[in-house]
Parts: structure tokens; C-alpha cells; sequence
């Protein structure tokens, strides 16, 4: 039995696969999401098939007021924002414009291109 983990209001699998590859993130499909300790929001995706890839995401509800993304027609979904983590010379920042859109009951997810006008990399406060 897969364990969840609570993003938001949302109780997701732990195992998330994706629908189709992250772009550039070699052909890894199936992700396990875990809670970065001491960190509320900020969680881990670890690919369990494939290259070993570590990427950073955030629930956006809890850093970006007022993010509502138009999102395809679907069921029950959590959006997910992948982060790239600060440098001495940037701070970390979240993709708005390319959401990870989950499937809460089914567990799959899918990197969204959105049609509206987020920023690619909006610092994370």
C-alpha cells in the first residue's frame, strides 16, 4: 500500500507517475514525493525509474497569492510549482508558467504549459 502525503488541502499518493517525461529530465515516469523537513510546503520528488533526479516543488497556494492557473478540464488536481533553489547569487525561484498538474485520485501528474502570462522563474518568498 502507497503512502500519501498532504500538499494543501490534498492527499496524494506518494507515488506519483507522470503521464509523460519531464522535459530535459531523462526519461524518468514514475516520482516519489516526500515533505522536506522543517519546511512547510516545500517537498521533494525523487524518480524511482530511470536516472537518479532530485527536483525541489512547492504548493503555490502557500508562497504566490492569488496564483489561480486556468488549468485543462479535469477531476479532484493539486498543482504543484517546481522550484530551482537560491544561489550566492539568486534566490530561489518557482516555475509559474509550467505547473506539475496531479491527479489526486488516479496519481498521476503532468507538466503543464499554461496559455497565460506566469513567470518562469518568480522569486520564492
Amino acid at each position: 500500500m502507497d503512502t500519501t502525503v498532504t500538499v494543501g488541502a490534498a492527499t496524494l499518493p506518494s507515488t506519483l507517475r507522470l503521464t509523460e517525461p519531464l522535459p530535459g529530465i531523462g526519461g524518468s515516469t514514475t516520482y516519489r514525493l516526500e515533505p522536506v523537513e522543517d519546511a512547510p510546503s516545500l517537498f521533494t520528488l525523487r524518480s524511482q525509474d530511470g536516472p537518479p533526479v532530485r527536483l525541489f516543488v512547492v504548493d503555490p497556494d502557500a508562497y504566490f497569492e492569488g496564483y489561480a492557473p486556468t488549468l485543462p478540464p479535469g477531476g479532484d488536481r493539486c498543482v504543484l510549482v517546481v522550484v530551482h533553489p537560491p544561489t550566492a547569487d539568486a534566490p530561489a525561484t518557482a516555475n509559474l508558467l509550467a505547473p506539475l498538474v496531479v491527479d489526486v485520485e488516479a496519481g498521476t501528474a503532468q507538466q503543464v504549459v499554461l496559455d497565460e502570462d506566469w513567470p518562469l522563474r518568480a522569486p520564492l518568498g
